[in-house]
């Protein structure tokens, strides 16, 4: 039992493996947890992460069964994949940023017809 009275899951390879791809996937912000953050991914904790299962596999290699080798492959593959995803998106655009852009326009429009008005 831990000190906040759940029991922990036993220490195994598969627990690892899922921890490390768990990490990642939070760092990608590949988990919501209620409302959607505005906190952009962050790629070098993310990339740490599979760099560390990646470290892990090479260093198992031909010492694992056949179910932990295609559970760290497969976890990679798809971290991985998912990486590029995220770090290809384009950031979102914030409604304020879009409103105020829209709006220099305008202002510039109304500055020019006071210009012509005055001449």
């Amino acid at each position: 039992m831990s000190d906040s009275g759940f029991p922990l899951p036993p220490p195994t390879f598969e627990f690892l493996v899922f921890s490390l791809k768990t990490q990642a996937e939070m760092q990608l912000g590949l988990f919501q947890f209620g409302e959607p953050s505005a906190e952009p991914p962050n790629l070098p904790a993310a990339r740490h992460a599979i760099d560390l299962l990646a470290m892990i596999a090479e260093k198992t290699r031909g010492n694992l069964a056949l179910e932990e080798q295609r559970l760290i492959e497969n976890s990679l593959t798809e971290l991985r994949f998912r990486f590029v995803q995220v770090a290809e998106q384009k950031p979102p655009v914030k409604p304020a940023e879009s409103t105020a852009g829209a709006e220099k326009p305008a202002e510039k429009s109304a500055e020019s017809g006071d210009a012509s008005a005055s001449s």
